[in-house]
């Protein structure tokens, strides 16, 4: 039976409307000291599937020569842009087989934190059911997710462990669990999706807050024109506000109360936004430099709203890089790189560096193997995690050789994940305060993996 409370919550946020139940202003004002274990992760979702092989490239002469040599059609286009050769590389770090690694310049305040060790990378990370090889792949003798290389399908997978259309996602699981434990007075803004609905902050209790990069997105009925000589919105907001009139039809009066909780929601965190208290730290003028600029208004009024614990979740367009990709990804990387740089420097300024997490998340990573000016859909691919509680200067995971047919190959340098996103949900999820039992409740497919696999990720 669907719920309908839940059926309406998920149905007006999609619309643009706020989420949740309202809290007083003047009563959230009286938590401002009631978060001192404030902690928050940031999901950065980069669509399209962002090519690992060309952020994280092979440093040592060995290695990079191998890289050169397969990728050489498309390495020589990046000249006009961005060269890719060896000396135009800034090294990080090495892993445990001796091979070196390299980011190229457009990530050059990424390389920075990852040298002051804020930063770390975890290789050949995707989504998994069981571990599997290439053997395992082309015999099908293990399991594998519903349809790999597709777009909606493992953007829906690495959010939710499930195909296209499935709920709840696990940042949403994760607000359940901090709703059912009543770690924020108003739960409204547990979870905080900027530009869209997405289904990773979507949980069986809990729907995200949606703003966009200047506010609370507005309710879609409250935009229409005048209507006579009233304003219909106006006329709307206070049909809905009339506490005398309830329907008959209970449908209609879940609908009501939803659509009110919305605007109450909306109204709140606009009164928090108009009060003083914004960041002074500079961030870019692209849109994700907006769109972080925002979260971080939101983080400087976390002990107004109450909140010990908040979930945000950022989108990225533009990484499928089937064509153009010299000219499409040089341009992605840079605007992600100094965007995320202020984004920790204003963290810093709110000397929250050490309570917010910052991760990357993606559809898929991307072939090894060329296609004229681009690269195919891929499976594995390398994040970046971001934070002061971050244990970072290290690359954690593996990051497979620049070959083909290699026991990780499943085809054209398609990478086989070694780990799981299961395994970056945990490893985040102990971090922000779950129990080992709250994160099987999460993702019961942990129990297939190393749980421990990610441990050294934090200090």
């Amino acid at each position: 039976m669907i719920d309908r409370r839940k059926f309406l919550a998920g149905s007006l946020s999609a619309l643009g409307a706020g989420a949740g139940f309202a809290t007083n202003l003047a009563s959230l004002n009286a938590f401002a000291q009631a978060a001192p274990d404030y902690k928050a992760l940031v999901c950065v979702f980069l669509y399209g599937g962002l090519d690992g092989h060309d952020t994280i490239l092979p440093y040592d002469v060995p290695s990079n020569t191998q890289y050169e040599a397969i990728r050489a059609p498309l390495l020589s286009m990046y000249d006009s842009f961005s060269p890719r050769t060896r000396n135009n590389l800034i090294k990080i770090g090495a892993i445990s087989d001796g091979r070196e690694f390299a980011m190229p310049r457009e990530l050059t305040e990424l390389s920075e934190l990852y040298s002051r060790g804020k930063l770390a990378v975890v290789g050949n990370l995707g989504p998994l059911i069981e571990p599997i090889n290439r053997i395992q792949f082309r015999d099908r003798s293990a399991l594998r997710p519903k349809q790999l290389f597709s777009h909606n399908s493992q953007q829906s997978t690495w959010m939710t462990s499930q195909p296209t259309g499935s709920n709840p996602g696990w940042g949403g699981k994760f607000g359940d669990i901090l709703a059912a434990a009543g770690e924020n007075v108003d739960a409204s803004f547990t979870t905080v999706s900027l530009d869209r609905d997405a289904a990773f902050l979507r949980g069986m209790s809990t729907t995200p807050f949606i703003m966009t990069k200047d506010g609370p997105r507005t309710v879609n009925a409250l935009n229409r024109p005048n209507l006579g000589s009233a304003d219909f919105g106006d006329i709307y907001e206070r049909v809905l506000r009339d506490s005398a009139v309830r329907r008959a039809n209970v449908f209609e009066n879940d609908f009501v109360d939803v659509m009110k909780s919305s605007l109450d929601s909306n109204e709140t965190m606009n009164s928090l936004l108009e009060a003083p208290g914004d960041p002074i730290t500079v961030f870019p003028s692209t849109k994700l430099g907006s769109e972080l600029q925002m979260i971080s208004k939101v983080l400087a009024r976390r002990n107004q709203i109450g909140a010990k614990r908040q979930i945000f979740f950022v989108p990225v367009d533009g990484f499928d890089t089937h064509s153009q990709q010299p000219e499409k990804l040089a341009r992605r990387q840079n605007e992600l790189s100094v965007a995320l740089s202020a984004f920790y420097s204003s963290l810093e300024e709110l000397g929250l560096e050490n309570q917010v997490t910052t991760f990357t998340g993606s559809d898929f990573g991307r072939a090894l193997g060329v296609n004229g000016d681009g690269t195919d859909h891929g499976w594995g691919g390398h994040h970046f995690v971001l934070g002061g509680a971050v244990k970072g200067g290290q690359i954690l995971g593996d990051i497979p050789v620049s070959e083909f047919g290699h026991d990780l190959d499943s085809g054209r340098g398609r990478l086989i994940p070694q780990l799981s996103v299961d395994q970056y949900a945990s490893a985040l999820g102990r971090w922000f305060g779950l129990s080992d039992s709250d994160l099987d409740e999460v993702m019961p497919g942990l129990s297939n993996f190393d749980r421990g696999a990610l441990s050294s990720l934090f200090l």
